[in-house]
């Protein structure tokens, strides 16, 4: 079974390597939960953990909050990437599809 974020990133991967003109699908929300962690290894892969309270106390310490309006994106060399906006056209539209 894949995770929620890799599924994401396919997803975001697939919408960026469309070519044809035609309008890109709306994008799919993550479905995130907040009893799970997720990781991007240091093999590349993406991981997810079921969480509990057991040490909550010392994960939450140099945590630091995803700022609202974040991109993650896996690069061509297959780094995982993040951006903060702006990412989005004046229209709404993504910054960042197909090629016209």
């Amino acid at each position: 079974m894949k995770s929620p974020v890799l599924k994401a990133l396919i997803a975001l991967g697939a919408l960026g390597a469309l070519t044809s003109a035609a309008p890109a699908a709306p994008p799919e929300p993550w479905e995130l939960k907040p009893d799970m962690g997720y990781a991007y290894g240091k093999d590349g892969k993406t991981l997810a953990y079921k969480m509990g309270t057991k040490n909550a106390d010392m994960l939450l310490k140099g945590a630091k909050k995803v700022p609202k309006g974040t991109l993650f994106f896996v690069g061509q060399n297959g780094q995982l990437y993040m951006r903060t906006a702006p990412y989005l056209d004046g229209d709404g539209s993504f910054s960042f599809g197909a090629d016209e």
